[in-house]
């Protein structure tokens, strides 16, 4: 089990950042809101820690965009539960997103190693 890190070693998720995450988490199947925050937690070795107020509000936005779509169930603590999955459209939006996610931090790594070679 992963160690929990301090609070201030958490990092802030930029905006749109969540959206990819949590495409990126369906893309294993399907996933009830608690399930995503912490398979995101988890991978991210306790760096990212999602908030269920923002969760929830990104979950509602991705399936008004149809990247994802939504049924009830039942989680494995025997409760009713939504359940998120990926659809087609959300598949085609996380490889775009994924590959401007590339770009930007390539393009990041590019200004931040130059700046330190200048200094």
């Amino acid at each position: 089990m992963a160690t929990q890190t301090n609070n201030d070693d958490r990092i802030a998720l930029l905006q749109g950042t969540l959206d990819l995450l949590i495409l990126k988490t369906l893309l294993l199947g399907p996933c009830h809101g608690q399930g995503v925050a912490r398979s995101i937690q988890r991978q991210s070795e306790d760096v990212f820690l999602v908030d269920h107020g923002s969760l929830y509000v990104a979950l509602q936005r991705l399936e008004d965009k149809k990247w994802i779509q939504a049924r009830w169930g039942v989680s494995d603590n025997n409760r009713k539960a939504r359940f998120y999955s990926l659809t087609a459209k959300g598949r085609e939006q996380l490889t775009e997103k994924t590959g401007e996610w590339r770009r930007l931090t390539r393009a990041m790594g590019l200004i931040l190693d130059a700046a330190a070679e200048e200094a």
